[in-house]
C-alpha cells in the first residue's frame, strides 16, 4: 500500500532540493548598472587638507588631500598642488594626479614632491578639478635655513655709545600708585622715567610703564612685557594689569615712546589719570629713517634697556632672574633687550617676532617695506639694507647669551616664519626652542603664556 505526503510536506521538499541545487551551482547576480547623470547636475567634489606633521618637513613634503564625493557616481579628481617659494614667489613645481572618487565616498589622496626641497618655507596651493581647496604656508628643514648676519663693523661700538649716552640721562623716575589696581600681593603703580632722547642734542623722552611691586618686601623674578605694533587709531580703554593676591613676580609692562600710554588721551585708558598724551612719531617704522642716529628704533630699544634698569632700582627685583616676552613688535624688543641689557637676561619669550632678516622681508610680504621704500629717499636699495642692519634682530641675536623660547605662526602674513627663523637661528646659546603654529596666522596660541611662563620658571636660578 503506497504512502502519501501531504501536499504541504512535498512542496516544503521540492522547495529544499531546489535550494540545494541552487547552492551547488551559484549564479552572480549581475552587477546594477550606475545611474545615469548628466555631467552639468554633478555636484562639485569637497576638498580639505588636514595638518601632517605640523606642516614642517624634512626635504620632501608629505600632504594628504582628503576628498569628499557627494554624487550618486564615482567621479574623477584632477589634483593639482602648485609650490612657491616664500621669497618672490618663485614657483619650483606642480605635482599633478588623478584618482577616482566612489560614490558617495571619500578617499585620502598623499602628495609628495619627486625631489627634496632647499630649508625655506614654501607655499603649496591646492586644487581639485580646477577648483581653490586651500593655500598654506609649509617649512622644510627650517632651523637650517641661512639669514646670515649683515652687521656692520661698526655694529657693536654703534649700540655701545648709544647705551653709554643712555647712561648719562637722569632716569628722574616717578611712581603713582593705582590703588584699584593694587593687590594684596602686589602693588600696581604709573610709572614715568627720562630715556634717550630721539636724535644728538635733543631732550630726554619721557616713557611710560605700568609696574606690579610684590608687597612682602622680598627680591622676586622680574618679568619685562614688551608690546606690538600699536594700532594708529587705538579704540577701546588701554588695559592695566592686576596685583592680585601672588607675589612671585615683580613686573613692568613698558609703553615705549609714541605708543601705548604714550599715545592715548586719559579718557582712552583705564588707570584713571587725568593726562592726556598723544603719539608725536606718525608713523613709527619711518621716523627719521635712514638717520641711523635718531632713528625710531634706537630709542625704542633703548627705552626697554632704560626700563630694565628702573627695575634694577626697586629693592624687591632679582636681577640675576630678569625674564622678557613680547609679540611681534614686543618679540623683536626682547630680543634688544637681552641683546643690549647690561642685566643678563636668563630667558626671553619672542613670538611672532617683528623686524628679522630685512632684505629677505621685503621680498616675503608688502608692509613695512613699502613704508621703508617711501621713506628713504635718495638712498639706494644697498644703502637702505646697510642702514636698516643696525636694527635687524638676525644682528641683534649675536649678542645674545640668554635662554629663548619663540613661537612661529606659519601663516603669518605680517611677521611671516622666515624672519622669526632668522634671528632664532643666529642665537649662540644651544639652550633654545621654537613652536610652531601651523594654522595661525599673526597671532598665538591660547597655551602660549603657560608654555613661556613654564619655560621661565624651569630656568629661574
Amino acid at each position: 500500500m503506497s504512502k502519501k505526503f501531504p501536499f504541504f510536506r512535498a512542496a516544503a521538499f521540492l522547495a529544499a532540493a531546489m535550494v540545494l541545487v541552487c547552492n551547488c551551482n551559484p549564479v552572480e547576480p549581475e552587477p546594477e548598472p550606475e545611474p545615469e547623470v548628466d555631467p552639468e547636475d554633478l555636484v562639485a567634489l569637497k576638498g580639505k587638507v588636514p595638518v601632517t606633521q605640523n606642516w614642517v618637513f624634512d626635504s620632501t613634503p608629505s600632504l594628504t588631500i582628503q576628498i569628499d564625493n557627494p554624487n550618486k557616481v564615482k567621479v574623477t579628481a584632477d589634483i593639482s598642488v602648485k609650490i612657491t617659494t616664500d621669497i618672490k614667489k618663485k614657483t619650483v613645481g606642480t605635482v599633478e594626479t588623478s584618482v577616482e572618487v566612489p560614490a558617495n565616498g571619500s578617499l585620502d589622496v598623499n602628495i609628495a614632491t619627486d625631489q627634496p626641497l632647499e630649508p625655506g618655507f614654501y607655499t603649496a596651493a591646492c586644487r581639485v578639478n580646477k577648483k581653490h581647496v586651500r593655500t598654506f604656508t609649509f617649512g622644510i628643514n627650517p632651523f637650517d635655513i641661512v639669514s646670515a648676519p649683515d652687521k656692520q663693523a661698526d655694529f657693536d661700538s654703534f649700540w655701545d655709545d648709544a647705551k653709554a649716552e643712555l647712561a648719562t640721562i637722569d632716569m628722574n623716575a616717578t611712581l603713582t600708585e593705582l590703588p584699584a589696581f593694587s593687590g594684596t600681593g602686589r602693588k600696581v603703580y604709573f610709572v614715568e622715567m627720562n630715556s634717550i632722547p630721539d636724535g644728538p642734542g635733543g631732550d630726554p623722552v619721557v616713557v611710560r610703564g605700568y609696574y606690579c611691586e610684590p608687597v612682602d618686601g622680598k627680591k622676586h623674578p622680574v618679568i619685562m612685557h614688551f608690546f606690538g605694533y600699536d594700532d594708529q587709531k587705538p579704540s577701546g580703554k588701554l588695559w592695566v594689569p592686576y596685583g592680585g593676591s601672588s607675589s612671585d613676580y615683580s613686573e613692568f609692562y613698558l609703553s615705549h615712546r609714541g605708543q601705548y600710554i604714550n599715545n592715548r588721551k586719559a579718557s582712552q585708558r583705564e588707570d584713571g589719570l587725568e593726562q592726556d598724551f598723544t603719539n608725536i612719531y606718525g608713523d613709527w617704522f619711518a621716523f627719521n629713517f635712514g638717520q641711523k642716529d635718531a632713528y625710531y628704533y634706537r630709542g625704542a630699544f633703548l627705552d626697554c634697556v632704560q626700563a630694565i634698569r628702573f627695575m634694577a632700582t626697586r629693592s624687591t627685583s632679582d636681577m640675576n632672574n630678569v625674564f622678557a616676552e613680547g609679540m611681534s613688535q614686543g618679540g623683536a624688543l626682547s630680543y634688544a633687550a637681552a641683546a643690549l641689557s647690561e642685566y643678563p637676561l636668563r630667558a626671553i619669550a619672542p613670538a611672532v617676532a617683528f623686524l628679522g632678516d630685512y632684505p629677505d622681508y621685503f621680498n616675503i610680504v608688502t608692509w613695512p617695506g613699502n613704508t621703508a621704500k617711501a621713506s628713504k629717499g635718495s638712498m639706494t636699495d644697498e644703502e637702505m639694507y646697510t642702514f636698516l642692519s643696525y636694527f635687524d634682530t638676525k644682528n641683534l641675536a649675536t649678542r645674545i647669551n640668554c635662554s629663548v623660547i619663540a613661537c612661529s605662526s606659519l601663516q603669518d602674513g605680517t611677521c611671516p616664519p622666515h624672519t622669526n627663523l632668522a634671528p632664532f637661528n643666529n642665537l649662540k646659546n644651544a639652550d633654545k626652542i621654537m613652536v610652531f603654529n601651523p594654522e595661525l596666522q599673526h597671532t598665538v596660541s591660547d597655551d602660549w603664556t603657560n608654555e613661556y611662563m613654564t619655560f621661565f620658571k624651569e630656568r629661574i636660578k
